[in-house]
C-alpha cells in the first residue's frame, strides 16, 4: 500500500464535502478522483474540491487502477449495486448508511466480499467519536448506571422539501434510512447483542416513512425505544438507562470537533458531566479504514455488523 490511501469518490453527494475535508486533515488518506453521471458536474466538482481526476461515469472510475479504495455515497437504492461492482472491480468500500435497503442484500454484499477478499464497511461515523468510547466504559466498566434497563433514542428534522432524495420511495427515502438507523444502531451497539423481537408503527405517506416510532427488545430484557422523522423539529437525544441512573447525550449522532460529553444521572441525584474532546468522526473513519485495508488493525465495524 502507498503511504497514503487514495480514493475515489462515487458520484458528487453533498455528503462528500465532508469525507473531502476529512481526507485534507488526514495524513493517511487522500482524494484522487470523482465520478458523476455527467462530465460536467464531474469536472466542475473536481475543480471546485482540487481533485485531480474527473470521470464521467461511475463505471470509468472503476476502471482507474490508481485508486485504493472507494467511498460510496451515492441514494440508499444504489448501494448494494455500486458497492458489489466496486468489489468485483478490486476495490475495498466504504459504503454511506444505509448499508443496503434489506438483509437479501446486505448478505450478497458480504458474499462478494467474501470472494474477492476485499474490506466493506458501512458508514456509521458517530461511533467512532471517542464519546463512545467512554460512555461505554461508563456503562460496563465503571457501573456508573448499575444493570442496564432501557434505551430511548430521537434523530428527527423537517425535510426542506418532497423532492429530496430522503423523501423518494424510488431512491430508498425514509425516516428509518435516513436517520433511524443511528437509533437502531446505537442500541444494538449498547446491548452488544441483536433484538429478539422489533416493533414499529409509522406515519406513510407515498411509499415513504415520514416518521417511525420503534421499540427493539432483547435477550437480557433491556427494551430500546426510538423516534425518527424526516416530517419533525430537529431533535437529537440518547437516554441510557439503568437500575441506578441514567446517562444522556444531547448529541450523540453528530458529535464534532468541539468539546462535547454527557451527563451521568445517579440514584442519590447528583450529577457528572463527563466531557469528551471533539474529533472528525469523518477523518477517524477513513483513517481506520485506511488502517485496516494496510493490514495494521481491524475493522470496528465488521461486514457481519452491517448485515446483523
Amino acid at each position: 500500500m502507498p503511504e497514503k490511501i487514495r480514493w475515489g469518490i462515487l458520484s458528487t453527494a453533498q455528503i462528500s464535502d465532508r469525507i473531502i475535508k476529512a481526507a485534507k486533515e488526514s495524513t493517511s488518506c487522500e482524494i484522487i478522483a470523482v465520478s458523476s453521471r455527467h462530465k460536467s458536474t464531474a469536472d466542475s466538482w473536481a475543480r471546485r474540491h482540487g481533485i485531480p481526476r474527473s470521470f464521467p461515469s461511475y463505471e470509468e472510475m472503476l476502471k482507474f487502477r490508481d485508486i485504493d479504495a472507494i467511498y460510496n455515497p451515492l441514494p440508499n437504492n444504489m448501494h448494494a449495486e455500486w458497492t458489489i461492482k466496486a468489489l468485483n472491480a478490486g476495490f475495498p468500500v466504504l459504503c454511506e448508511k444505509p448499508f443496503t435497503l434489506n438483509s437479501k442484500q446486505a448478505a450478497e454484499v458480504a458474499q462478494v466480499a467474501e470472494q474477492t477478499g476485499l474490506h466493506v464497511a458501512e458508514g456509521f461515523m458517530y461511533c467512532r467519536h471517542p464519546l463512545y468510547e467512554r460512555v461505554m466504559s461508563a456503562i460496563y466498566e465503571d457501573r456508573a448506571i448499575g444493570e442496564l434497563r432501557a434505551i430511548h433514542s430521537q434523530f428527527t428534522f423537517m425535510m426542506d422539501n418532497d423532492d429530496d432524495i430522503s423523501g423518494s420511495a424510488a431512491l430508498g427515502g425514509g425516516a428509518l434510512y435516513d436517520v433511524g438507523c443511528y437509533c437502531v444502531h446505537a442500541s444494538r451497539m449498547i446491548c452488544r447483542s441483536e433484538p429478539i423481537k422489533v416493533f414499529a408503527s409509522e406515519d406513510r405517506r407515498n411509499g415513504v416513512d415520514l416518521g417511525m416510532f420503534g421499540l427493539l427488545e432483547f435477550a437480557s430484557g433491556v427494551r430500546a425505544s426510538f423516534e425518527c422523522g424526516i416530517n419533525s423539529f430537529e431533535r437529537h437525544r440518547l437516554e441510557i438507562s439503568g437500575t441506578e441512573g441514567s446517562i444522556i447525550i444531547d448529541d450523540p449522532w453528530i458529535p464534532g470537533e468541539s468539546a462535547t460529553g454527557f451527563n451521568i444521572y445517579s440514584a442519590d441525584h447528583e450529577t457528572e458531566h463527563v466531557v469528551i474532546k471533539g474529533a472528525n468522526t469523518y477523518q477517524l473513519e477513513l483513517e481506520e479504514f485506511a488502517a485496516v485495508i494496510s493490514g495494521d488493525r481491524k475493522p470496528k465495524l465488521p461486514i457481519d455488523d452491517a448485515v446483523n
